[in-house]
């Protein structure tokens, strides 16, 4: 064999063989990447009529909503104060003359004979519990103007959620584990 043979069989390269073929590959990436881009379109078109028509429309119906209550607690309120000043001007009627008491005969004891009946409590209406309730506040002068009403005192905030239940250094102490195990990871897939 000559020097000029050996060395140019041995190192020739084929340069279609060792390559992969992109094509392939590169049509799958696409057609995914094409349906991701799709859903993401479609979402955003969904998010924007959510925002740009049903929103609205739900925010016009609570509007509505809520002016009917107001004109409701309105009248309530207006109907309570009429009836409350209803009732003072009825308690504090003009004395009458009463005539003297005359004597007159005595009266003999009754027997009275003992009925048994049930004791029971009768079960209230919360109706009418609301009604006294704004009934004693409008005798109170709360509903008239003549007395400031009372104001509200101010609460602490809720323990509620996560942070509040687990604390900040346990959800501080889960970071940190889940960070190594992202190191881990990686370095078990490198090894």
């Amino acid at each position: 064999m000559s020097d000029e043979n050996l060395g140019r069989d041995d190192f020739e390269f084929n340069e279609e063989a060792d390559t992969p073929p992109e094509n392939n590959s590169n049509r799958t990436f696409l057609i995914a990447a094409g349906i991701l881009g799709a859903i993401a379109l479609v979402a955003a078109a969904c998010i924007a009529i959510y925002a740009l028509f049903i929103l609205p429309q739900r925010r016009a119906l609570q509007t509505a909503q809520l002016a009917t209550l107001s004109v409701q607690n309105t009248e309530v309120a207006r109907a309570i104060t009429q009836t409350s000043a209803a009732l003072q001007l009825q308690a504090t009627s003009t004395p009458t003359v009463t005539p003297e008491p005359t004597a007159t005969a005595t009266l003999t004891p009754t027997p009275v004979l003992a009925i048994p009946t049930s004791t029971s409590e009768p079960t209230l209406d919360p109706r009418t519990a609301t009604v006294a309730a704004l009934l004693t506040q409008a005798a109170g002068g709360v509903g008239d103007g003549t007395a400031a009403p009372p104001s509200p005192t101010p609460t602490a905030l809720p323990n509620t959620g996560f942070a509040d239940d687990v604390g900040l250094p346990a959800m501080l102490g889960m970071a940190a584990f889940l960070v190594a195990i992202i190191f881990a990871a990686r370095r078990l897939r490198t090894a």
